[in-house]
Parts: C-alpha cells; sequence; structure tokens
C-alpha cells in the first residue's frame, strides 16, 4: 500500500502582475512532493522564488495555477474562512522574526492557534504543557517575550506551531535572527520532533549549515526546481559539504 504524500505540487505557476502590463513570473511550473516524516529543505537566493512557493504552501497567496495539496486537500478549491480554518487546523509556521505577542505570556502566546478555534480552555492547557515539555520551555511560560532569549523566543514560536497537531511543520528562515547556538539547537529541536513525532518539516533557507538537517534539498532559481540533493546515509558534515559543492555548481 503507497502511503499519499503529504505535500503534493503540480505545476505550480504564479504571476505578478496584470494582463496586457508587464508582468513577472515567479514560479514556474513548480513540481514535488513531501513524503510523511520527512525533512525537506528549500534553497535558492533571494529572488529565486523560494518565499513564494512557502507563501503559497503555507495558504498566505494563492497560485496563478497548477495544484497544491496538503494532507490530500487541494487548497484551490478552499475559499474564504475554508482557508483560514485549513491553516489554523494543518499548518504550522516558525517564522524568521518570532511574530510573538508580546502584550500576551508565552503560554497565551502558545496557546493563542487552539483559542482561536475555540478549543475549550480545560483542552488547551494539556496541549500547551504537552508541546512546553517536548520542547523544554516549562520554566517560562508565564513570562513575557520580552523577558527571554531570541532561542526562547524561536523555542515558543516553535511550541505555538506544533501545538494544533500540525500536518507539516513550515520553517521560514526560522535560524536567521539566532545566534550560532541557539540556532544549532533550534535545528536539533527540529529534527527530534521530525524523527520522534513524525512530523514532516519544510524548511525554508540560504542558510548550508541549516540545510545539512535536512534529509532532502530542493535547489530553487528562477522560479524553477533545478537540482536535488539526499541525504542518503551521509554524515551531517558530509551532506554539509555535499550541499556547499551544490551551491558552487548550481546554475
Amino acid at each position: 500500500m503507497t502511503t499519499a504524500p503529504i505535500v503534493s505540487v503540480r505545476d505550480l505557476h504564479k504571476i505578478y502582475g496584470k494582463a496586457g502590463q508587464k508582468q513577472y513570473e515567479a514560479l514556474k511550473g513548480i513540481n514535488f512532493d513531501v513524503q510523511p516524516g520527512e525533512f525537506v529543505g528549500i534553497m535558492g537566493a533571494s529572488g529565486s522564488g523560494k518565499t513564494t512557493l512557502l507563501n503559497i504552501l503555507a495558504t498566505l497567496d494563492s497560485p496563478t495555477s497548477g495544484d497544491v495539496e496538503i494532507n490530500q486537500q487541494s487548497l484551490t478549491s478552499l475559499k474564504g474562512n475554508q482557508i483560514a480554518d485549513f491553516r489554523a487546523k494543518q499548518v504550522g509556521f516558525i517564522f524568521q522574526d518570532f511574530n510573538l505577542l508580546e502584550n500576551l505570556t508565552n503560554y497565551e502566546n502558545i496557546a493563542l492557534p487552539l483559542s482561536l478555534q475555540n478549543v475549550a480552555r480545560k483542552k488547551i492547557q494539556p496541549e500547551v504543557m504537552r508541546v512546553a515539555k517536548q520542547l523544554d520551555i516549562e520554566a517560562i511560560l508565564e513570562k513575557y517575550p520580552t523577558e527571554i532569549s531570541g532561542g526562547q523566543k524561536q523555542r515558543i514560536a516553535a511550541a505555538r506551531a506544533l501545538v494544533a497537531h500540525p500536518a507539516i511543520l513550515f520553517g521560514d528562515e526560522p535560524t536567521g535572527a539566532l545566534d550560532s547556538n541557539s540556532a544549532r539547537d533550534l535545528l536539533e529541536m527540529l529534527t527530534s520532533v521530525n524523527s520522534e513525532q513524525q512530523v514532516p518539516v519544510l524548511l525554508v533557507t540560504h542558510d548550508p549549515f541549516s540545510a545539512s538537517y535536512c534529509q532532502r534539498i530542493l535547489f530553487i532559481k528562477d522560479g524553477k526546481i533545478g537540482q536535488e540533493l539526499k541525504r542518503a546515509g551521509q554524515t551531517r558534515q558530509q551532506f554539509y559539504q555535499a550541499i556547499l559543492d551544490a551551491l558552487g555548481t548550481f546554475d
């Protein structure tokens, strides 16, 4: 029995600008799948299309043509409030700049996705404590984001992304605002969540070190996927070198 992909992207195009005016084609027929339990990276230079692709996958933007399925649900068939509901229940998102609400405690920030779904308070608490224990942030739940470090903020953001049991976790340069130790800590945490809980992760990054934690890398340039690199039994250090070599020859 073949397991269905968690993410399936088919002939995805995105064109900015109106017909008859100057247009820019950001995505030019993207095709790929993310399988259950995979940790996939997308790499590309600024302007390559990787952020546009991630925004479409995360339902923050819509394609001009083509289709995206997440957990066997076609995103192009969703309308209005259905999109927001789908995003809240199926997609976890970790941003580069944390996107925490500073007037809420860390506990309240983590609980927010469930609160917005009108989940009962007595059901929210065990879910928040579950992810807080997993990410070792129980001691800072009653603090505010302004009272904790960047690395701790990103763990709170990761807990918020995981609290609703998403079908997939997206990361948009999640280590970009972190020092090297905090970045390593976050990447190891994502690896643990991926391997132990089988939560698929799709990480958009320009950083070879971050990408070396993935199982597979898709290189995107000028709106197309031009190369794929698989870790396939290599150590992380060996894969890091392979990524560097690929970046040096990718055209």
